[in-house]
């Protein structure tokens, strides 16, 4: 069983301009007769808020996935990225007769989204975590469907407001589709069906996975940058806007561990966290590696690691243990008790991206609208809880982590000073 590459970043808008081949054959499929939008007409208005590589890519996806979406409105902090996103959409010939994106629907600021879901039928909600309960409660309100990217928060009042939200949208019949993309990766898909319902490896006795991988981006410092502006550019380092990363990346990974554990929550987690190499205070106050014990109602275990190391190891799989077997959950391999590979997904491979959005879109002009509300949520916990137990050093439950009152960030959005932040102390940093 050779240990697997790190799977393909999303985060590359080449990237996801390189699946347009299979995007531009499904463009027109999807805009059937049924549910009438914007003027009586059938076209989806969608309003994009987060301009940075994420949202530039979900936007392409969701232009991709249904002939007649069109962009109209785009929405971030900084007018720089709103206006390199609209650059590089209208670069790309399949999709830029349908960015129509006009001056005056480019809005700018911390309230600029109210501004793009007032203007829109589906929203793409893909700006930095903490803001990302804000935003979905008002798309909500407004009764429009929404892509929502991962983690949903970054603290459990976050986490509780998006638990409150999804139960509304269901209520309302609206699509709610996360960005936890694995979900709707055909391989995966196929061995999650072997695994929970032909029982291919037997019972599921532990899980281990992993997310180890090496840096990300860093934007540097502008000497005419707020503080404020500083952490904004620079979000993936600052645990009130990304959470940590084992919420805004590694969370993937333990999506699928929940995925496979019938998406139940663990009843406890102890971990081993900290910082090595990102000891320079441009690394704001994140770790760069966790070890997380999770323990479940049914006695079964996730033995989880994730790391942002350079010159390390890099691996990203999941490897469940069976009673009959074991699986490689992204290489798309069963294997026999004896280590022998039984089976292996021969299957088409379309861009997961690309198929999420295929899928809203279609559940949104047939009037079943999906929503993945419930388990985008658990697995956000999941991801908390993993970090509470990582910063503090204790074993913490899910009901401990279910009742913290911790709210992270500033109370005011502005450009000048930000609260000191805290690198935590496993051993010394309380739960709140």
């Amino acid at each position: 069983m050779a240990e697997t590459n790190q799977h393909p970043t999303r985060r590359s808008f080449l990237g996801n301009s390189a699946q347009l081949g299979a995007g531009a054959a499904v463009l027109g499929t999807l805009a059937m007769p049924g549910t009438v939008h914007a003027g009586g007409t059938n076209v989806l208005r969608v309003g994009l808020v987060g301009c940075g590589g994420r949202g530039t890519g979900a936007a392409l996806d969701a232009l991709s996935a249904d002939g007649q979406a069109e962009l109209v409105a785009v929405a971030d902090t900084f007018q720089d990225k709103a206006d390199e996103t609209l650059k590089q959409l209208r670069d790309v010939k399949q999709v830029a007769d349908r960015v129509k994106v006009t001056p005056e629907n480019i809005f700018i600021g911390f309230d600029a989204y109210k501004n793009v879901v007032d203007s829109c039928d589906v929203v793409l909600l893909a700006t930095p975590p903490h803001f990302r309960p804000e935003h979905f409660a008002y798309v909500i309100d407004q009764e429009k469907h929404c892509f929502i990217e991962k983690p949903v928060a970054v603290d459990t009042p976050g986490l509780k407001s998006v638990m409150e939200t999804s139960r509304k949208a269901k209520e309302k019949n609206l699509a709610v589709v996360s960005g936890l993309c694995w979900r709707y990766d055909h391989k995966v898909r196929e061995v999650m069906r072997q695994i929970l319902e032909q029982e291919s490896i037997g019972e599921i006795v532990a899980i281990e996975s992993s997310y180890n991988t090496s840096n990300l981006w860093h934007r540097g410092n502008n000497p005419e940058w707020s503080p404020m502006e500083y952490q904004v550019r620079n979000w993936l380092y600052h645990t009130w806007l990304s959470g940590d990363h084992i919420m805004e990346q590694a969370i993937h990974s333990l999506d699928k561990t929940a995925w496979l554990l019938g998406d139940q929550s663990p009843v406890q987690a102890m971990s081993l966290a900290g910082r090595q190499q990102r000891i320079d205070p441009l690394y704001g106050n994140v770790f760069d590696h966790f070890a997380v014990f999770y323990e479940y109602p049914t006695g079964q275990r996730v033995y989880f690691t994730c790391r942002q190391q350079d010159g390390c190891s890099m691996r990203t799989d999941e490897r469940v243990l069976g009673t009959n077997g074991q699986a490689e959950v992204l290489r798309g391999d069963l294997f026999n008790r004896k280590g022998d590979r039984k089976w292996r997904y021969k299957g088409e491979q379309p861009s997961m991206y690309l198929v999420e959005h295929q899928e809203m879109f279609d559940s949104i002009r047939k009037g079943k609208p999906i929503n993945n509300g419930e388990y985008m949520c658990n697995s956000t916990g999941i991801a908390l809880l993993g970090r509470m137990a990582g910063y503090t050093g204790q074993t913490v439950t899910w009901e401990q982590m279910m009742n913290s009152t911790e709210r992270l960030g500033p109370k005011d959005y502005a450009w000048g000073d930000v609260p000191t932040e805290v690198v935590a102390i496993p051993g010394k940093t309380t739960l709140v």
